[in-house]
């Protein structure tokens, strides 16, 4: 009986302290959700999200709406799209990102396209590549609120001086219920990355 009270104990213990850290992570999650460091940098950099043959999807767009502002604002002197494709698609997320930028009054070459990645580490690690090849180390990463935390930590490993500015507009934000189910979906996507190192998934919803 010793026994079995000393184990059951220790799971509730091991269960309690899971817990905490998972609460004490969403709330790192909201908490970096509301803050915007748009300091002055070499790109920024918008990360993909689903396209439509060349169609940025809503998600998409907000990020794009948002990386233009902050170009017209001086931000940064040029925007860099990432992403790559799903078999069968005619168009990368960045080759979309591109054709949306261009036709809301982003000067072509302005805009540097990386058409690689399938998820955040591998889309972060292929930019890395482009800007250490430009001499640029320094970006403003453009994605949904309750993703910054989670990219800003992949940037910073990848070698990139990263801040973040993420968008107020679009399905991501549109209701309570949406953010709760995004942070807590963030929450276990950080804490994978952070134990192994690894992206928590990828694909065409990859994160």
């Amino acid at each position: 009986m010793i026994l079995i009270r000393l184990a059951i104990k220790m799971v509730a213990a091991f269960v309690s302290l899971a817990l905490l850290v998972l609460a004490v992570t969403a709330g790192l999650v909201w908490w970096t959700a509301r803050q915007d460091d748009r300091r002055v940098s070499d790109a920024i950099v918008v990360l993909g999200a689903a396209q439509f043959d060349g169609r940025a999807s809503s998600i998409f767009t907000a990020r794009l709406v948002h990386a233009r502002n902050l170009w017209r604002d001086d931000v940064a002197p040029r925007i860099i799209t990432v992403g790559g494709n799903q078999v069968g698609d005619r168009f990368t997320e960045a080759s979309a990102g591109k054709r949306w930028l261009i036709d809301h009054g982003v000067p072509a070459r302005r805009i540097v396209v990386v058409p690689t990645g399938s998820d955040t580490l591998s889309s972060l690690s292929a930019t890395q590549d482009r800007m250490q090849g430009r001499g640029w180390s320094t970006a403003v990463i453009v994605t949904d609120p309750w993703h910054v935390l989670r990219a800003r930590s992949m940037a910073s490993d990848q070698g990139i001086d990263a801040a973040l500015s993420p968008t107020r507009r679009g399905p991501a934000v549109r209701q309570r219920s949406t953010e709760i189910r995004y942070i807590a979906r963030e929450s276990f996507a950080y804490l994978y990355w952070k134990i192994f190192h690894r992206s928590a998934d990828s694909g065409p919803n990859a994160v």
